[in-house]
C-alpha cells in the first residue's frame, strides 16, 4: 500500500522541523573549566551598594543581579561579584557579558599584578564568550578587557593594562553618554598611570572625566570610588575629599566603601575622620567574614586595620594603635591571603615601634608569624621590618645589626628586580640609602651621610606610594631632618619638616620635629605653632607620649 499524501506532508514537516532545529541549536558552552564561584551572596546589612544602570546586561530575567554585579564590581567587593556574575551565566549561559563580567571581577588593575591561575581563567573566559552572540557593544567589551589577559606570557603587566585602556578610550569615543563605558574607562585610564609620572595627567584626566559624570549621577558607586583612585595624592587629595565624604553613604554595606575615603583623609591628615570610617570598614569586613566562615577575618578588615593604626599613632595614641596590633596576632584565618595582608602584618609593628623611636624595640622586630603567611613572597613587605630594625640598630649603635639587616634589604631588592617589579624595587632602595645614610652619620662622616640622605629624598619625591599603604615608615624628608637635628643644623632641618609637612599633612613627628626645630633657631612664634597645633591634633586621644609633655612646658613659658 502506497502512503497517502497526507502521511507524506506530515511526515516532510516533521523533517523540515527537526533540520531547523538541529541548524540553529547551539550546544551549552562547557563551563566546567573555568573553576566559577558559586553560591549564595553574602551582603550584609539591607544590600546598599549604590545606583547602576548598565545597558549591557542581557535578558531581562538576569537584569536585576547583573546590576548588582556591577555595583559590587564597582566597589571591589570581588568575591561576590563574580558569584553574581556567575548566576547571571547559570541562567543564560550565553550571555558573552555574564564572563565579561567575571574577567572583570578577577582583573585587579589597581592592586597587584594577577597570578597565571588568574591570567589562564581569563583567556578561557573569553574563548567561551567569543563563541556566543553578542552585541556589537559587547564585542568591543570583551575585545578591551581582552587586550589585557591575552598574550600574558610574552607582554608585561603594564604593556597589558595600558592596551586595555586604549581600548576603552576607543569603546569611550564611540559612545558618547553611556555613562559605564565612561566609567569604566576612566579605571582603565587610572590603573594604566605609571607610578613614576609625578605629573599625574593620567589620574588628573581620568578624575575629569568622573566629576562630569558626577553631577548627572551622584549615587553611582564607581563614579565616587574611582574620583578617590584618581586624586589619592598629596598634590590632589584636596579635589577628591567631597566625593571621599559621600562615597561611604553610596555604598553603605560595602566594607570597601567604608574604607577608601580614608585614602584621602590621611593625604590630607585628617585623623579623625579616617578612624571613623575604618572602624565602620573593618566592622562591615567583620560581618562578611562572619557569614562565610565564624572566626575567620576577611582581608578588608586587615588593610583598614593598618590605615587605623597609622591614624591612631599620629595622634598620639599608643593604647588603641598596640590594641589593634594584638589583635591582629590573635588572627587565626585570613582570606583571602595575600600582598595586603602581608604588608599590614609587617608594618604595623614597624610603624609602631618606630613612630614612637623606640629604637631598642624596633631593633629586634621579628616578622609576624601568623596567618600561615609565607613571607618568602614577600620581599617588600619583609623590607620593612629589615628597615625597621635597621633603623633601630644604628640608634641603640649597634652598627653589626644594622649591616645584617641592609644585606637583607639588598637580597628584597634583587628580588623584586628580578621578577621586574620596578616600582618596589626603587621603594626599598630608597630604604637601602636611608640607612646607609644613617651609618655614615654614626661613623663620623657627616657630609657623605646628608648627600645620601638628600639622594634618597629625591628619589621618595620621584615616586607616588602604593595604594595599600597609608604612608612610608618613615619619610625620606623626615629621617634626614632628624639627622639635621641631631647635627645641630635646626634651621637646615625645620626646612625639611616643613616640606615634609607639606608632602604628608598633619604627621605627629613631622610637627613635633618642626617645632623643635624652631625652638632651637630661635623661631619662637613658629615653634608655638607647632606645639599648639600638636596638642590640638591629640587632644581626643588621652596620649602619654613624652612630646606632648614637652609641648604643654613650652607654651606654659611662652604664654
Amino acid at each position: 500500500m502506497k502512503p497517502s499524501i497526507n502521511y507524506l506532508l506530515s511526515l516532510s514537516s516533521l523533517l523540515l522541523i527537526f533540520i531547523f532545529s538541529c541548524k540553529n541549536h547551539k550546544p551549552t558552552p562547557d563551563l566546567s573549566s573555568l573553576d566559577l564561584l558559586r553560591g549564595e551572596l553574602l551582603l550584609c546589612g539591607d544590600g546598599q551598594f549604590g545606583d547602576v544602570s548598565f545597558s549591557e546586561s542581557c535578558s531581562y530575567e538576569t537584569r536585576e543581579t547583573f546590576n548588582l554585579a556591577i555595583s559590587l564590581l564597582h566597589s571591589f567587593e570581588y568575591i561576590e561579584a563574580e558569584k553574581a556574575f556567575v548566576q547571571v551565566i547559570d541562567k543564560d549561559p550565553e550571555c558573552a557579558m555574564g564572563y565579561w563580567g567575571v574577567a572583570m571581577s578577577i582583573y585587579h588593575g589597581l592592586w597587584a599584578p594577577p597570578e597565571q591561575s588568574v591570567l589562564e581563567k581569563g583567556v578561557k573566559l573569553l574563548a567561551v564568550a567569543e563563541k556566543l552572540p553578542k552585541s556589537e557593544k559587547a564585542e568591543q567589551y570583551l575585545e578591551a578587557i581582552g587586550a589585557f589577559y591575552r598574550d600574558w606570557e610574552t607582554v608585561d603587566n603594564q604593556t597589558r593594562k595600558e592596551r586595555y585602556a586604549q581600548k576603552m578610550e576607543e569603546l569611550y569615543k564611540e559612545n558618547e553618554g553611556d555613562t559605564e563605558i565612561a566609567v569604566f574607562y576612566a579605571l582603565a585610564l587610572r590603573a594604566s598611570a605609571l607610578p613614576t609620572d609625578k605629573t599625574y595627567s593620567v589620574q588628573k584626566e581620568a578624575g575629569k572625566i568622573l566629576e562630569r559624570l558626577f553631577v548627572k549621577e551622584p549615587n553611582h558607586p564607581g563614579i565616587a570610588h574611582y574620583i578617590i583612585h584618581s586624586y589619592d595624592y598629596p598634590e590632589l587629595a584636596e579635589l577628591g575629599l567631597s566625593t571621599a565624604r559621600r562615597y561611604a553613604e553610596i555604598a553603605p554595606n560595602s566594607a570597601h566603601a567604608q574604607h577608601m575615603p580614608s585614602h584621602i583623609f590621611t593625604r590630607l591628615g585628617l585623623w579623625e575622620e579616617s578612624i571613623k570610617t575604618n572602624i565602620n570598614s573593618a566592622s562591615s569586613a567583620v560581618c562578611y567574614a562572619e557569614s562565610i566562615e565564624p572566626g575567620a577575618h576577611w582581608d578588608e578588615e586587615v588593610h583598614a586595620m593598618g590605615y587605623l593604626v597609622y591614624a591612631y599613632l599620629q595622634t598620639g595614641n599608643n593604647t588603641m594603635a598596640k590594641e589593634q596590633y594584638n589583635y591582629l596576632k590573635s588572627f587565626k584565618k585570613v582570606f583571602p591571603l595575600n600582598f595586603k595582608i602581608a604588608y599590614t602584618a609587617a608594618a604595623i609593628p614597624a610603624r609602631i615601634a618606630v613612630e614612637n623611636k623606640k629604637w631598642d624595640e624596633a631593633a629586634v622586630i621579628e616578622l609576624p608569624q601568623l596567618m600561615d603567611l609565607d613571607w618568602k613572597k614577600y620581599p617588600w613587605q619583609r623590607s620593612l621590618l629589615n628597615f625597621a630594625k635597621a633603623l633601630g640598630s644604628v640608634h641603640i649603635n649597634n652598627l653589626n645589626a644594622a649591616e645584617e639587616n641592609l644585606k637583607l634589604l639588598r637580597n628584597s631588592e634583587k628580588e623584586l628586580l628580578t621578577i621586574n617589579d620596578v616600582y618596589k624595587a626603587n621603594q626599598v632602595a630608597i630604604q637601602i640609602k636611608s640607612i646607609e645614610a644613617w651609618m655614615l652619620l654614626k661613623k663620623g662622616k657627616s657630609e657623605e651621610a646628608i648627600a645620601l640622605m638628600t639622594i634618597a629624598c629625591e628619589m621618595e619625591s620621584m615616586t607616588s606610594k602604593h595604594p595599600v599603604t597609608p604612608g612610608e615608615i618613615v619619610p625620606a624628608d623626615e629621617l634626614l631632618a632628624d639627622m639635621l637635628l641631631e647635627m645641630d643644623r635646626p634651621g637646615e632641618a625645620l626646612n625639611y619638616y616643613e616640606l615634609n609637612l607639606e608632602r604628608r599633612p598633619n604627621r605627629f613627628n613631622g610637627i613635633y620635629g618642626a617645632a623643635v626645630a624652631a625652638k632651637r633657631s630661635g623661631e619662637k612664634e613658629k615653634a608655638k605653632f607647632y606645639f599648639e597645633t600638636l596638642l590640638n591634633q591629640t587632644k581626643f586621644s588621652n596620649s602619654d607620649r613624652p612630646e606632648l609633655a614637652e609641648a604643654k612646658s613650652f607654651l606654659l613659658q611662652n604664654i
